[in-house]
């Protein structure tokens, strides 16, 4: 009585074919996926402007680039509010350095390290172009909100 009814051949055929069509776009979304994935782990560009970017996007380095607006101050006193090792700010400082945003000098035994403004200025100035685009954007869809706004006070 509680027995199931058996699939006729024409349903078998058909999870069958269903199964083999899932199974090969399943497998042809995985091999696209995989591919695109191994194509993201080309090299990010080595331009002045991706340095500078990869360089900000960490909130250490934004912290000490803060902290060098102020003047220029040592390894050491760099490292004191973080809670890393002075290996670990080196590293950090190594990436801003070679992104052209700080400096490192020597005097006797003091190494100083001095915020170098240039790349903010290309930063600023790549940035800027898009802002002129948006707010000419906005200021367009500005415009045409207002000739839909009716003219008397709604209630």
């Amino acid at each position: 009585m509680g027995s199931k009814p058996e699939k006729s051949l024409e349903q078998q055929i058909v999870k069958c074919i269903a199964k083999k069509f899932l199974d090969s776009v399943v497998y042809l979304t995985n091999k696209l996926f995989n591919k695109s994935v191994k194509l993201s782990r080309v090299p990010m560009s080595q331009d002045r402007l991706s340095q500078t970017l990869n360089a900000l996007a960490d909130p250490t380095r934004r912290a000490i680039l803060a902290r060098l607006s102020l003047g220029e101050t040592s390894v050491s006193e760099l490292a004191e509010p973080f809670d890393m090792s002075l290996p670990a700010v080196s590293k950090h400082l190594k990436v801003l350095e070679k992104a052209g945003l700080i400096s490192r000098g020597r005097e006797a035994q003091w190494r100083p390290c001095k915020l170098e403004p240039e790349p903010l200025k290309e930063v600023d100035a790549w940035i800027g172009e898009y802002r002129k685009m948006w707010e000419a954007r906005f200021d367009r869809l500005d415009a045409y909100l207002k000739t839909l706004k009716p003219d008397g006070p709604t209630n």
